[in-house]
């Protein structure tokens, strides 16, 4: 067996960077950014209003000093002359700065009568006047990579930029393998079982920025495992899920060889998630998780996430670990890396480990933020002693 590191290591050397295309700006939520995004223009592009009020010169502005108003400046609607000694022209939000103004008197510091303003005796001293390029300026860039969220969206509509180059999404191609599985929805036999963990894993994947293929159920037969294969002959990743093992019906690792499959590794030293194996097949990087749906999930968030990154071009390395205090006694750790199903207390932050840890519990990795890491040979750990831990579930995201 490997330690998780080696594992990782192995896997993330089977891939990388995917390449880029050219997608709308509507479209871009949640991709991640391949190429910087370069601003055309300032932001604003003119000195604006930052409040409705009356535009005047500065030095002008003194309480119970008076001046005609001689017009208005909307927002995409500019005063084309010119404010001399004594004049004032309204200027609303986001308006451009008329000539002969460098301020703004907000509106309820002035008294209006017709034509006429005079300002009131405790003036606001701010100028409130948004300075040309106050945002950002003509060559300013949003970095890549990066993934892109609403914010970084807003930001280069703003920089005029139509089109964004992300990273192609990864196609991840998961093939679960027994006879004992029937889909959601069909009539499982008295000792068959429902199909759950693709679907787990589909949506952790696809919530990273991969899309992810599910194919047909893959019986415990060469030819069955031979057809799968071949309908994931154009994925970027293979996934295969259950018989990975050593059983008589463990058929995975034996028809992936027979198919060429280039071995990168066997077992890894974590727990849970021992029977867990990785390669080239036909060009195509493959990770072959176990059966058992907590494992096959916990793997996917040690191994598949960081994978799913490497390949949109977010970095080549683990997930970041975080620490908090346990809130109970804890036990000491066995050979292998435990991964432990946890929850941190909203209030104290302190992780609570299930007594559960069974990794065929659906139920409790359904609760579960937090994955506590325990070291190969950790001894006891008390309460209020802090650990590593893996955000899990939505606090990973």
């Amino acid at each position: 067996m490997i330690s998780v590191a080696e594992a990782l290591e192995k896997v993330l050397s089977l891939l990388g960077p995917l390449p880029c295309e050219t997608v709308p700006l509507g479209d871009a939520a949640g991709r991640v950014l391949a190429r910087p995004v370069v601003a055309s223009r300032d932001q604003p592009p003119f000195a604006s209003s930052a409040m409705d009020g009356y535009a005047l010169a500065g030095d002008a502005a003194r309480p119970g000093a008076r001046f005609r108003v001689i017009g208005e400046a909307a927002a995409g609607h500019g005063f084309s002359g010119k404010a001399g000694p004594g004049e004032t022209v309204r200027r609303f939000t986001g308006a451009p700065r008329p000539a002969g103004t460098d301020r703004v008197i907000i509106q309820e510091d002035v008294c209006r009568n017709g034509d006429e303003i005079v300002l009131n005796a405790d003036l606001d001293q701010a100028t409130y006047v948004r300075r040309a390029g106050a945002d950002f300026a003509t060559g300013d860039r949003i970095e890549a990579p990066l993934r892109l969220l609403p914010s970084h969206l807003a930001l280069a509509a703003s920089m005029n930029a139509p089109l964004l180059e992300v990273t192609r999404r990864p196609v991840v191609a998961l093939i679960a393998t027994g006879d004992e599985l029937v889909m959601p929805g069909e009539s499982p036999r008295p000792d068959q079982i429902i199909a759950s963990n693709s679907f787990g894993l589909k949506a952790m994947l696809e919530t990273e920025g991969a899309e992810a293929r599910m194919l047909p159920i893959a019986r415990d037969n060469a030819a069955s495992l031979r057809a799968a294969f071949a309908l994931a002959e154009d994925a970027d990743l293979i996934i295969t899920i259950g018989g990975a093992s050593v059983g008589d019906h463990d058929l995975v690792a034996t028809t992936a060889a027979e198919l060429g499959m280039e071995a990168a590794f066997y077992k890894v030293a974590m727990r849970p998630g021992k029977p867990l194996m990785a390669g080239q097949l036909q060009g195509i990087p493959m990770v072959g998780l176990p059966g058992n749906p907590v494992s096959a999930m916990v793997c996917a968030q040690v191994l598949l996430v960081p994978a799913v990154r490497a390949m949109l071009g977010l970095g080549s390395g683990p997930l970041s670990r975080r620490r908090a205090p346990l809130a109970a006694d804890l036990g000491g750790n066995g050979p292998r890396e435990h991964y432990m199903r946890a929850r941190r207390d909203p209030e104290t932050g302190a992780l609570q480990v299930f007594e559960r840890q069974d990794s065929a519990l659906l139920s409790v990795l359904a609760q579960a933020d937090a994955l506590v890491v325990r070291a190969p040979g950790a001894g006891p750990a008390k309460a209020g002693e802090t650990v590593d831990y893996l955000p899990f579930g939505p606090a990973a995201s």
